[in-house]
């Protein structure tokens, strides 16, 4: 069996390999091993445009609500298209073109469980639902939990599709390491157990499937959330084996805009990461 830092020399020289191949204009990665008590991190302090990988933090702090008394799952939030940016305060509406979850557009001006908006923000990365979501808890909420939850390296400052901030450069940002703390947080007792069971189920509903799954066995399942925009290609997740303890660990990729192979370098990293652990041989071509 080879040391953890034989370990991480070999998967630190294959995701060097697989980012200069790639092309990317920057990979980082970070990984906790629960099985073998392995910390791994590249380029894990780098600032990436956080794109929906934000939608986690929200997703923590909706649970941290509920075991606070604030909110109860069953509770109802009025849909609405109609959100105010953090740039100038002057309002603006989400796209129903672009996003994966349009039923919920023609909820507007009736009610939806915050159970359904949760769930539609993480399985289908609903920015409509991300919105009133995180409108209901107020960003400096979110921010308070995360602080709470002794997570740095996340930074939340406004909504999605708020394209006046993002002009203005106020976006979401996050950092590897940030985004593991996160994610450890979600799995530790930050939350009561009930609330980090379901939080965890929603995780394990994500539909897009081409990124960490994609590197991993069939019997893998995966709590994730991707986030993709023009240059930002990211998936972050806790990996359950049967044969083993999970592993958390988050792969965040800087690209060209448009350039190809984005979701295949993230399945190749999750692949060499998974080969890292477990000593398997390389998926055939």
């Amino acid at each position: 069996m080879a040391s953890l830092a034989d370990i991480s020399v070999s998967l630190r020289e294959a995701v060097e390999k697989i980012a200069g191949e790639s092309k990317a204009r920057a990979v980082a990665v970070a990984l906790l091993d629960f099985d073998s008590g392995l910390r791994f991190s590249l380029a894990g302090d780098r600032w990436f445009h956080a794109a929906s990988t934000i939608k986690v933090a929200v997703l923590l702090a909706i649970f941290r609500a509920v075991d606070e008394g604030r909110l109860r799952l069953d509770d109802s939030l009025h849909v609405r298209n109609r959100f105010i940016s953090a740039a100038d305060g002057a309002p603006f509406r989400l796209d129903p073109v672009s996003d994966a979850l349009p039923e919920l557009y023609q909820a507007i001006g009736r009610t939806v469980k915050i159970s359904v908006l949760a769930e539609g923000m993480i399985v289908a990365s609903s920015n409509l639902a991300t919105n009133l979501l995180l409108h209901f808890l107020g960003v400096e909420y979110v921010r308070q939990v995360l602080r709470d939850a002794q997570v740095s390296g996340v930074e939340l400052r406004r909504g999605v599709e708020d394209h006046a901030a993002h002009e203005r450069g106020i976006n979401n940002e996050v950092t590897a390491d940030g985004l593991l703390a996160l994610l450890s947080a979600l799995r530790s007792d930050f939350l009561s157990r009930e609330s980090k069971e379901q939080a965890i189920r929603i995780l394990l509903g994500q539909r897009f499937r081409s990124m960490i799954p994609a590197g991993l066995p069939a019997h893998a399942a995966v709590a994730h959330k991707t986030g993709e925009i023009s240059t930002a290609c990211h998936d972050i997740g806790i990996v359950y084996l049967p044969e083993r303890q999970p592993y958390i660990v988050v792969i965040l990729t800087e690209f060209d805009p448009e350039q190809e192979g984005r979701r295949e370098t993230v399945a190749a990293i999750s692949e060499a990461i998974h080969r890292s652990l477990t000593e398997t041989e390389p998926k055939s071509p």
